[in-house]
């Protein structure tokens, strides 16, 4: 199981099934650690209404999962989307456009067995609203339309982008920590401050970048809302989960920075817990007062922080601080498959075979599979490669960091035996 994007299966550009099979990885990866908790948040993963820019409905998978825990569940549809029109031109009634196992359309349609009432609120996350993932409402409970054998159809899957489903929400983003200034106020050694400041210039001087803009070799930055690496003098950008963008965060328990995925509401709020004010990007002057070229690491890039990292991603790297999981309840879980990550990754070299758009930790340093093998980005300073637990929603990041750090955010989390489990 490597790093990747499961996330990235709720976009509009995804393949009709990506969702359920990241589904099926993530429940593997349950079963391993003996997780029910993580089971339950798989559950409702695969009935997380999917992305559509066009306000039309997305279509349902036509296969049947590979795990039975995920028998007749299926993603709800957003309240703004026409239910009776489906991406691909396709009216109801038509092939996908009806649930694997149902022989007739959802009443009432845009529903799912977590919220059998109908469609959710546009741009809202379905584990924020129920704690039950409905498997009694699935096809075969006795109120469901009787089950019928589906129509081969073939669905039409928008370019499908391969992708190495990870069993947790497990976000990508290159190492790019980055030495904060001395001095500043606030705890932890005196760097909380700096580290916020620092944050909030790098994010001012990402506003002025775009994908043409000059880079050097290993370089990080964020592109637009995108987490950006330096390959061969140009930016690849790699997009950041739903609802997340791309931004500097301060280092916790160290002097530095990380870039990650998260969401805008918890990057303002990390920036803002280490005394620096003025949100996401201090003044917003672009490279105000960036007396430091702080997003080229120096000797190496370093925190990767996963795409999603609210504390991390959507995948967060979350912070000793954060505030306790809410009804969710994935801290424990979240811990847990951090450790079976960091576990795995002790296995790996960078000749170990891969699948493109991987990533992993190999010997300390970040790395993502390009061309079938892995290209490892040694972390800065003292910094290690590590997966993370995400704080705010069910998954793991992989980035840069102390070990101190590291340690700190699994044990927050509640899991325990350390950074390995």
């Amino acid at each position: 199981m490597g790093a990747s994007l499961p996330f990235s299966t709720l976009l509009a550009n995804a393949g009709a099934c990506e969702q359920q099979d990241a589904g099926d990885t993530m429940v593997d990866l349950a079963k391993e650690l003996g997780s029910d908790e993580m089971i339950r948040l798989s559950q409702i993963f695969v009935q997380q209404p999917r992305n559509t820019p066009n306000s039309i409905a997305v279509p349902y998978c036509q296969k049947a999962p590979q795990n039975a825990e995920l028998d007749g569940l299926f993603q709800c549809q957003f309240a703004g989307a026409n239910q009776q029109k489906f991406i691909g031109g396709f009216d109801l009634g038509a092939a996908g456009t009806i649930p694997f196992g149902l022989n007739a359309p959802l009443n009432p349609l845009g529903s799912c067995p977590a919220n059998p009432d109908g469609p959710i609120a546009d741009g809202t996350q379905l584990v924020d609203q129920v704690q039950s993932p409905g498997a009694g409402n699935a096809p075969n409970a006795p109120n469901a339309p009787a089950p019928a054998p589906p129509a081969e159809t073939n669905v039409p899957e928008p370019d499908e982008t391969a992708t190495d489903e990870t069993a947790t929400a497990t976000t990508v983003a290159p190492p790019a920590q980055t030495n904060a200034p001395a001095g500043g106020g606030g705890g932890n050694g005196g760097f909380a401050l700096a580290n916020g400041q620092a944050a909030q210039r790098l994010n001012a001087k990402f506003a002025t970048l775009n994908a043409n803009s000059p880079c050097t070799a290993g370089e990080n930055a964020c592109i637009g809302a995108a987490f950006a690496q330096c390959v061969g003098g140009q930016f690849v950008a790699v997009s950041c989960p739903p609802t997340t963008i791309c931004a500097a965060l301060p280092l916790v328990n160290s002097p530095g920075t990380s870039i990650t995925c998260a969401s805008l509401a918890d990057a303002e709020d990390r920036i803002a817990r280490t005394g620096a004010t003025g949100g996401l990007a201090g003044n917003g002057a672009a490279g105000g007062n960036n007396e430091e070229d702080d997003s080229t690491p120096a000797p190496t890039p370093t925190v990767a922080a996963g795409a999603g990292q609210t504390a991390a991603p959507n995948a967060p790297a979350p912070t000793a601080n954060a505030p306790a999981a809410g009804a969710g309840g994935f801290k424990v879980a979240n811990g847990q498959a951090a450790q079976a990550l960091n576990k795995k990754f002790e296995g790996l070299s960078a000749a170990s075979p891969c699948q493109a758009g991987e990533n992993a930790c190999v010997d300390g340093g970040f790395a993502q599979c390009v061309g079938g093998s892995f290209v490892v980005t040694q972390c800065a300073g003292d910094l290690t490669c590590a997966a993370l637990p995400l704080v705010n929603s069910p998954g793991t990041s992989i980035t840069c960091t102390t070990e101190a750090d590291a340690l700190a955010r699994i044990q927050a989390s509640g899991a325990t035996g350390g950074i390995t489990g």
